[in-house]
């Protein structure tokens, strides 16, 4: 069995076969996220014990963007519960683009994954007022990352400015129910929950507290509800690789999210979790590095859900 310390020369491996790697752009649709240095690249590994490792610019912040979806999610179910909250987004992936405006047979978001389904979901959590449901999605974030995060408000301000996309999509939503007349809260909620900057430390924190049923490994702090982390996870293997998930499901076989700012998180199961931060994007809106990074572990150490080896089911008790 492969220990610690294994692991750790295995990421600087993996750190150094990568970091030459100047393939994809930078995103460009948000003007502020256009500023990010494309050579910063960060990899971060969070056990389910509250063991980490850290390599390159892992404390470089970053807004969390899209990887905010599941969290989001996750809390519309633990507020509403299940039967509530599919009546307003579905779970079925798109095979489209993130910011598609298509809706499914009952005019619903394909999933919580894509823009119009994070919309949609971003209603059922904006809170009494745009300060406190902003404000509640923060600190559940900061109890899962184990430390205070905050929002850029310049990111958040760049989003609001040029989103026009995502007002239609909300329009689309309101005229079909599946928000309420409170259209501009609702999108505040969604900007702001985007605009959150974390590192690749915080993101593999939050991971590591979903692998760990709900509690994070570091300050034993109960964050989520350990009954609806399944749904969160399940969709974020199915669908939270944009229209590359898929392939990420056939290759990799983790639950994963990326965002446009550059990051991805892996989640494994009961075991531990894989943030990456290097703001190169392919055509797909996912970092380049970010998914050759979380290639090359789920290969080395049969992370992949349905690998059949006994490595990758006992890789914990390695640790």
């Amino acid at each position: 069995m492969k220990d610690l310390a294994a692991l750790k020369d295995y990421i600087l491996q993996v750190y150094e076969r990568h970091r030459t790697n100047h393939e994809g752009q930078v995103t460009t649709y948000i003007p502020e996220l256009g500023k990010a240095n494309p050579d910063h690249f960060g990899i971060s590994v969070v056990t389910a014990q509250g063991q980490e490792f850290s390599v390159g610019d892992s404390q470089q912040e970053f807004t969390i963007q899209s990887i905010c979806k599941p969290l989001a999610f996750l809390m519309a179910l633990e507020q509403h519960g299940r039967e509530t909250t599919i009546k307003h987004v579905g779970m079925e992936p798109s095979g489209e683009a993130f910011n598609s405006i298509n809706l499914d047979r009952l005019n619903r978001p394909f999933n919580p994954m894509v823009n119009a389904g994070a919309i949609s979901v971003a209603a059922l959590i904006k809170g009494a007022s745009p300060e406190a449901g902003v404000d509640a999605f923060l600190k559940r974030l900061s109890l899962a990352a184990g430390r205070d995060l905050r929002i850029d408000q310049a990111v958040c301000a760049s989003e609001a400015a040029t989103g026009f996309r995502n007002r239609a999509i909300a329009y689309l939503l309101r005229n079909f129910d599946m928000i309420d007349d409170q259209v501009d809260h609702t999108l505040h909620q969604y900007f702001s929950q985007c605009s959150v900057l974390v590192n690749s430390r915080d993101l593999a924190m939050i991971g590591a507290t979903l692998a760990n049923i709900g509690d994070n490994p570091e300050t034993h702090a109960e964050v989520f509800d350990m009954n609806y982390i399944k749904d969160a996870l399940s969709v974020m293997l199915t669908c939270g690789m944009y229209d590359y998930s898929g392939e990420w499901a056939y290759n990799v076989g983790l639950p994963a999210k990326s965002g446009v700012a550059g990051g991805i998180l892996a989640v494994v199961n009961r075991q531990l979790s894989i943030a990456v931060y290097s703001p190169r994007l392919d055509d797909r809106g996912n970092s380049v590095r970010g998914i050759k990074v979380c290639t090359d572990l789920a290969e080395e150490y049969g992370l992949h859900a349905f690998n059949f080896t006994n490595f990758g089911s006992n890789f914990i008790q390695a640790l």
